[in-house]
């Protein structure tokens, strides 16, 4: 995918988040990330997207902390987090290609990290965003295109899972498999004492396998929504579940 889609992708998501959240109200429960209540999450991506609009405006060539939570709620935390939320989508778009910056994920450019970073950071909270609305997480629908949700996919098992932090690991070396049956899409990943090794296809015989669509497959692999479908050994779905979390 291209720079340009991910930053029009995050546009629309953004926009979306906040809709949900105004609809839901902030005091409303998040299901899909226990413990937090709509201002939480609306607080939370709205504080990455200044952290990340920060590294590009700026021209920051090191980690840089965030400026932290607002003690915002209600009409005045929403309009910040609008307020956020477009300058980042300006500043990507406005940026040149060649922008020299921080990033912590392998990318063709740090304008392509952030720009596919933020997409995919907010488009799994615009659905936290949504899940907020009612209902369970499993019933809400899943709005994600397929070649958006494979990026996605990629950018999770290649990128964060694969570095040293990754706590998905096995003592006896294991093989999980990854398939997006809605295309060709699949993944190997085998697991050990060391971070997750992802390949692209079917290159090992698996433990256990995660199907099904891309979309439904992407936000599960969040630990958004139960896998779709699970076949072999279902401890390995069990080690995602506990595991993989990001932080």
């Amino acid at each position: 995918m291209e720079t340009a889609q991910f930053i029009g992708i995050l546009d629309t998501e953004g926009q979306l988040l906040a809709t949900a959240a105004e609809e839901a109200g902030t005091d409303a429960k998040v299901p899909t990330c226990p413990g937090w209540q709509v201002r939480d999450l609306v607080r939370h991506t709205g504080m990455v997207h200044r952290w990340a609009t920060a590294f590009v405006a700026e021209r920051h060539t090191s980690y840089h902390p965030d400026e932290g939570l607002p003690d915002l709620d209600g009409t005045e935390l929403m309009t910040w987090f609008r307020e956020g939320h477009r300058r980042l989508v300006d500043t990507l778009a406005g940026a040149p290609a060649d922008v020299d910056c921080w990033s912590f994920l392998p990318a063709p450019s740090p304008l392509a990290f952030w720009a596919r970073r933020q997409a995919h950071e907010t488009t799994v909270h615009r659905y936290d965003a949504e899940s907020a609305l009612g209902g369970t997480p499993s019933a809400i629908a899943v709005d994600v295109a397929v070649d958006f949700a494979v990026d996605g996919i990629d950018e999770l098992l290649f990128g964060f899972q694969a570095r040293k932090k990754s706590a998905v690991r096995t003592e006896v070396p294991r093989v999980l498999r990854v398939r997006a049956e809605n295309t060709e899409a699949v993944w190997t990943v085998r697991l050990s004492a060391g971070p997750p090794v992802s390949e692209r296809g079917e290159l090992a015989d698996a433990d256990c396998e995660l199907a099904g669509p891309a979309g439904e497959l992407y936000l599960s692999l969040w630990n958004r929504r139960p896998f779709p479908g699970v076949t072999g050994d279902s401890s390995l779905a069990t080690l995602w579940r506990e595991k993989s979390a990001i932080t």
